[in-house]
């Protein structure tokens, strides 16, 4: 399973998006720190869900590094995060 997927996966399962976009913009980071030749180190992630109703983009980013805490402390560099809630989304 890549990276992408199973982040995809945990993603939908903790947050039950309305929206998920999760982009692999590793080959923008190609020789920089924390980069493989494989890819799959460095994403963009839109996540638009009713979970992040009435929070702050602070706890909205906590909550989603919480999710994914064994992919950032293992392969994947760096998340670029936009987080929404439903009424929030012009996307």
């Amino acid at each position: 399973m890549t990276v992408a997927t199973t982040m995809q996966q945990k993603l939908s399962e903790r947050f039950a998006p309305v929206r998920l976009e999760i982009i692999d913009d590793s080959h923008r980071h190609a020789g920089h720190a924390g980069a493989r030749p494989g890819g799959e180190t460095h994403f963009s992630v839109t996540l638009v869900s009713e979970t992040f109703r009435g929070m702050g983009r602070v706890a909205r980013q906590r909550l989603v590094y919480q999710t994914l805490a064994d992919e950032l402390a293992g392969s994947v560099h760096a998340l670029a995060l936009t987080t929404l809630a439903p009424d929030e989304d012009r996307g």
